[in-house]
Formats: structure tokens, sequence, C-alpha cells
């Protein structure tokens, strides 16, 4: 054998893989073949988990990835007068996280839903139950405390929801008295708690929906400042509409961004809303748009979330995503 092939089988026992010549191939593969069969061996020789601890491994490997990512629950909140709790605006800093169902099963409720709102927590609190009232001129939504008792004369009735001739506007009140059989000085006057307006579409164009909330300012105290109005002449809407914005709070829907992929207008909800729908919308102040005071989209087909933050009050929000329940043609 000459020095050069001596040399060469040298090189190849301390590097197998340094073999490039055709004579040369056999002792490749029976080096790499030694070296499986000690990788596998050193493998048995290493493991000295039990079968428990290597079946648990398998099935955290199995389920890996498949994890759904399920909707932060609302965080803890306790009240022992739920009148006081549902009219009171959010803590500051607390988003109360809530749950909207609408049941249209029976015969006249297909066009009379049932409308229920519940903490969405564990326990899923009840907080409030609202139906559209038959023979009415207008659109008008009783809103009450107790889920089995939505009349007007009812002591559970904390609330009232009414639009105009078109379903375009629409008035939030609390259930004190109309002004005209209220007191000389209003003290015991129904307040008026938001106004919203939706955007007319004229032109009959497909697109997301416009929305104006207004809602009474606030005091330095964080309580709401009363709007006790003598006549439909002085009320949120008329204000706003002539520029009388003193101690009242202009709120928008964000508007959606659009996707090229999906094809449609989206919103971020953080995992909350799960559906697409017209319904779906967010609500924000336009000084500070990343401030969502209010959010309600479709999870289900008769579920969707609905989560408020100050300065908004359960009645407020409740009221907001029954209005957007209504039919709206100028709107669509």
């Amino acid at each position: 054998m000459t020095a050069k092939r001596r040399q060469s089988r040298a090189n190849l026992r301390r590097n197998p893989r340094l073999a490039l010549h055709p004579c040369f191939k056999h002792q490749l593969k029976r080096t790499k073949t030694r070296t499986r069969s000690q990788r596998k061996k050193g493998k048995t020789e290493d493991s000295d988990e039990s079968d428990s601890e290597k079946e648990e491994k398998s099935k955290k490997k199995k389920g890996k990835g498949k994890k759904k990512k399920e909707r932060a629950p609302s965080p803890d909140i306790e009240f022992d007068d739920l009148e006081k709790f549902v009219m009171q605006p959010a803590p500051q800093g607390v988003t109360v996280k809530c749950r909207v169902t609408r049941d249209q099963r029976g015969v006249d409720k297909s066009l009379y839903p049932l409308y229920y709102l519940h903490l969405d927590n564990e326990k899923k609190t009840f907080l409030l139950a609202g139906r559209k009232r038959k023979k009415s001129t207008t659109s008008n939504y009783l809103i009450s405390i107790d889920a089995t008792d939505l009349s007007r004369g009812g002591e559970n009735f904390v609330g009232k929801l009414r639009s105009n001739l078109m379903g375009t506007k629409f008035t939030v009140f609390d259930n004190a008295l109309n002004p005209e059989r209220a007191l000389p000085d209003m003290s015991n006057a129904r307040q008026e708690l938001a106004g919203i307006i939706y955007e007319t579409n004229v032109l009959g164009m497909k697109g997301p929906r416009r929305m104006t909330v207004i809602i009474p300012g606030m005091s330095k105290d964080n309580d709401r400042v009363p709007l006790r109005p003598r006549n439909e002449c002085d009320g949120l809407l008329v204000r706003y509409q002539n520029r009388r914005t003193e101690n009242l709070i202009e709120l928008h829907n964000k508007t959606p961004v659009w996707n090229e992929e999906t094809t449609s207008h989206v919103l971020n909800f953080n995992g909350r809303v799960t559906q697409a729908s017209v319904k779906n919308f967010q609500i924000v102040h336009s000084k500070d748009l990343d401030y969502i005071v209010m959010q309600f989209g479709r999870i289900a087909d008769d579920i969707f979330t609905l989560d408020y933050n100050y300065p908004l009050c359960a009645v407020q929000a409740f009221a907001i995503a029954l209005s957007s329940f209504d039919g709206k043609i100028a709107c669509e």
C-alpha cells in the first residue's frame, strides 16, 4: 500500500465524512452504521424515565398548540344594591365585562325579543333585562332589574330607550317622572342619560355604521351631571344639534380598518368578539382613540359581549346596545 493511501485511510478514521473517493465508500458506510448503533445504545442507557413520565410528556406534546384562547373574564365585582350599581358610572380603571343574550323563542319574540345583560363571570350575575314595547308609534324599549318584570309601572323599571320615527336617533331616560307631571323645581323629573345618533345612509352605499353618542358630563367627584329637560326642545340631542355642548361628552364609534385579506372592515376586540357583524362596534372619545369607553360584538347567533368603562354605567351601555338591534332602514 502506498504511503498516500495509508495517509488517506488514517484521515478517514479521524473523520469519516472526509471520504470523497469511491474506494472509501465501504469504509464510510461501516462508520455510519457504528455511529448510529452507538447513538441508539447511548440513548437507551441515558433514558431513566418511568413509563408514566413518558406518557405524561407524550400527552403534553400532543396537546401543544391546540389550547383554545379563552376570553378574559370580568374582574370581581360585588354590590349590595343592584339598582344603584347599574345607574352609577363604572369605577375608573376597571372594565366591566358583560354578556348580552337575545331570546327570540316564542310566538311574538321574533318581533319582540327579550334581551338580558349579565356580568361575564363564573356566576353570570344578572344585571338588566330589556324588551321592545308593543303598539308603540316609535321603537320604545323598557329596561328592568328583574328578568320577569318588564312592565312600565313595575317597581323594577329603571329606564327606557326611545327612538325617533326614522329609527336613527335614540334617547335614554331613567325611571323618574315625565316633566309634565314633575314638581315645579324638576327635582323628581326624569333625567336623560344618553343620546344616540346613527348617520343616515343617503346614497345606499354599503359600509360600517357611523354613530355618535352624547352623554351628560361628569362632576369633579366623578358623578354624572343631572340633565332634566323641561321639554323636548332642551334635551341632549337638541343641545348637541345647536352646539350647546357645555356639560356634555361627545363619543363616536371607532372607524374600522379595511382588511384586504378578509375583504372586510375589522376592529381589534382583543379576543372578546369572535364573529363578524354590522352590529360590532367600539365607542371612543375623539381625543383618545385608544381608550375604549364601550365595545360590543357578536360571539354566537344570539350572544354578544358588552364591555364598558368610566364614565358609562350599565343602563347607558345596555341601552346603546339595544339601539344597535333596532331596525334602521335609513342607515343600512
